[in-house]
């Protein structure tokens, strides 16, 4: 099983691997696109601004590589925002891979301090419609840190609730993504990261 991480101007990149680590599982870091396309499995996190990392991708011509790999490719956080359409964060048109808006969370008026921006720590998940949750029981607890999220649609296949539902994770054909952090999730987040290896 050859897994490769697209390696780009991401902030979680070394936090992915290392959780791969713990399952056994040894990871390429590269932005080679003959090593991607030879992977089984492709991962593609981010941490960051979504202009400036689609400005890079656009340098890198990883903008149009991306959408055509035909091999399942999992995408983390920002690394699923940047799979939508278009993100309000900068104004910025993304890869188009889910037909999903990436949109600023507005706190509810007089709750601002109930429902803070970001979305920082634990919470729940439910309507499961995904491999990446095989196993796993409803409401399971994950970790989230975003000030954007994508809303609910076709392609969802995981809710959380904050503010308002949104989507948690998004599937469509091989692409598969999740807007909290696997890898910071502990035993759940291990589940999803090793179901996405073995099943999906």
């Amino acid at each position: 099983m050859k897994v490769a991480i697209i390696k780009y101007n991401a902030g979680n990149i070394m936090s992915v691997d290392y959780a791969l680590q713990r399952l056994g599982i040894e990871a390429e870091i590269t932005n080679n696109k003959e090593t991607i396309l030879k992977a089984d499995k492709v991962i593609f996190p981010g941490v960051g601004e979504a202009s400036t990392t689609m400005a890079f991708l656009r340098d890198e011509k990883l903008d149009k590589f991306i959408p055509n790999l035909q091999q399942p490719v999992l995408g983390i956080c920002l690394g699923m925002q940047l799979m939508c359409s278009y993100s309000e964060e900068g104004n910025t048109p993304c890869l188009n891979i889910f037909d999903e808006k990436v949109k600023l969370f507005i706190p509810e008026p007089g709750k601002e301090n109930i429902t803070k921006v970001p979305h920082m720590g634990w919470n729940a998940l439910h309507s499961y419609r995904s491999r990446l949750f095989d196993g796993l029981e409803e409401k399971e607890f994950v970790y989230f840190v975003h000030s954007f999220y994508a809303g609910v649609g076709p392609d969802s296949a995981a809710i959380c609730d904050y503010i308002v539902p949104f989507s948690a994770a998004l599937e469509k054909n091989n692409f598969y993504a999740t807007q909290f952090h696997p890898e910071k999730s502990g035993p759940v987040g291990a589940k999803i990261l090793k179901n996405f290896i073995e099943r999906c």
